[in-house]
């Protein structure tokens, strides 16, 4: 996947193109990590670079269920745990998962005939607003785009600090760019696990 989202024809093509760069993004920063470093904690708080991608599996299955209006099956009751790789979890599974998250929210957009139809607000959760009745499809896909840029963010900063690694020297080593005078694929101590 190149730096920038290529043209798009129409909205509903570009919003499924940009969700779907910021989760390449955010693979990305795995490119390389074993299990092991997926699950390391690198910085000050209590973020990893397989906790964030298993997080956002959860968190964009959360918002489908909320779109279709089907009950929640994303985000497990413990929530600090969707932040987490688990031991009995592998970084290979976190991005399987994450990539059929992605095929599902595609076919769950392909269903619905305009962006504008609502999508009921959920009520009793303090963080969502109570004098809003409904959102947009077009709204919840923008969130999920901010959701997952966000964390993506995130990851970048959890991967830098495992290894020094930053995006596009590791976007250059998952694609298999040449190296030029000003971009230097990255290279590992060992060789690649590739995840994406």
């Amino acid at each position: 996947m190149p730096g920038l989202v290529p043209p798009v024809a129409d909205e509903r093509e570009g919003l499924l193109a940009f969700l779907a760069h910021q989760r390449q993004v955010l693979k990305l920063a795995a490119y390389g990590l074993t299990d092991d470093q997926a699950r390391l904690a690198a910085t000050a708080g209590p973020l990893s670079v397989g906790g964030l991608i298993k997080h956002c599996a959860a968190t964009e299955t959360h918002w489908i269920d909320i779109l279709l209006q089907r009950p929640a099956m994303g985000v497990p009751q413990d929530y600090a745990a969707t932040f987490q790789l688990a031991d009995d979890e592998t970084l290979a599974g976190v991005i399987e998962r994450y990539d059929a998250v992605a095929t599902a929210t595609a076919a769950a957009v392909a269903l619905i005939p305009d962006l504008d139809d609502p999508v009921p607000v959920p009520k009793g959760v303090p963080w969502f607003p109570a004098d809003v009745d409904a959102w947009s499809v077009c709204w919840v896909l923008l969130h999920l785009i901010e959701e997952t840029a966000r964390h993506a963010g995130h990851a970048d900063i959890v991967r830098e600090s495992i290894d020094g690694a930053t995006a596009f020297p590791l976007m250059a080593a998952a694609e298999g760019w040449p190296e030029t005078p000003w971009m230097k694929p990255w290279r590992p101590q060992r060789p690649p696990v590739s995840m994406l």
